[in-house]
């Protein structure tokens, strides 16, 4: 009689062929992955987003519901000393990248949903930047009109000259 050689467990063990042998939750993280990138392929192809990455005019005409302010930004008294970014965005670099993800990603939803005015219309938050970036660039004119008392308002920029940074229609 010959001695028993003891087998490994792995050895009796049913083999696992193909994705049953990763498991579900390897299975979940492939599906995932691969709906990211497919949504990251349709975002930075189809959707244009690398062009929100830069400083262009023409990005802010990837949506449709754009056209009319890029049309009266050409006509403007700004179009040749500003671009939509130097108005519509703070100038500190965190403030400028927060802005564009929120606005980005609230401009993203509302375009996809349909759920937008038309003609469009500056949120809130977006007023007070614009005004900030006025003042900003216009210190040196609008220094005598800033208010005395830290925190009190100022009369909006565009209250009288409504018509600077996308000329009237």
């Amino acid at each position: 009689m010959e001695p028993s050689i003891p087998q490994s467990f792995d050895s009796v063990a049913p083999s696992r062929t193909g994705w049953r042998r990763f498991g579900r939750a390897t299975l979940i993280f492939v599906v995932l992955i691969g709906v990211l990138a497919g949504l990251g392929t349709f975002t930075f192809g189809y959707g244009k987003g690398a062009s929100y990455l830069s400083n262009d005019p023409l990005t802010c005409i990837n949506c449709h519901a754009m056209q009319g302010q890029y049309d009266s930004w050409q006509h403007s008294s700004h179009h040749h000393v500003a671009v939509c970014n130097d108005c519509h965005l703070p100038h500190d670099a965190i403030g400028k990248w927060v802005t564009k993800a929120d606005n980005g990603f609230f401009h993203s939803l509302a375009f996809t949903l349909g759920n937008y005015k038309d003609p469009i219309q500056i949120k809130p938050r977006n007023k007070r930047v614009t005004q900030s970036t006025c003042v900003d660039c216009h210190k040196d004119f609008v220094h005598s009109m800033l208010p005395a008392v830290k925190g009190e308002d100022m009369q909006s920029c565009v209250h009288c000259h409504a018509d600077v940074g996308h000329a009237q229609r």
